[in-house]
């Protein structure tokens, strides 16, 4: 079993900066993928970004509504995936997951909540204009 935790999330003003973290423990595999997902209130839940491991970490890939705003990166002797977000905006406001599987490829990337195995509970991100 694998458990994700996510914490660092906020009320900031428009303008401002958070970084989320994302704490992976358990039975982890030797290569995944971890996404960062949101889901704003009324709406579906939507990809921001993703990154993986494979004995060192790739550059990622961001959707292009967080994309030269948001940055995702991990430290593995942490086994915590980070997202810095930058110049936020009142449409940022969500709660944000994080979640993990297993990875097949060090190029491929992962966009899809089912192509996701494990989830943590989420963290609030509020926005205020």
């Amino acid at each position: 079993q694998v458990q994700l935790v996510e914490s660092g999330g906020g009320l900031v003003q428009a303008g401002g900066s958070l970084r989320l973290s994302c704490a992976v423990s358990g039975r982890t595999f030797s290569t995944y993928a971890v996404g960062w997902f949101r889901q704003a209130p009324g709406k579906e839940r939507e990809f921001a970004a993703t990154i993986n491991w494979s004995g060192m970490w790739n550059s990622g890939s961001y959707a292009d509504s967080v994309k030269g705003r948001f940055t995702i990166s991990g430290h593995n002797a942490k086994n915590t995936v980070y997202l810095q977000m930058n110049s936020l905006k009142p449409e940022d406001t969500a709660v944000y997951y994080c979640a993990i599987r297993p990875l097949d490829n060090f190029r491929t990337y992962y966009y899809t909540e089912n192509a996701y195995n494990y989830w943590g509970q989420g963290t609030q991100v509020t926005v205020s204009s």
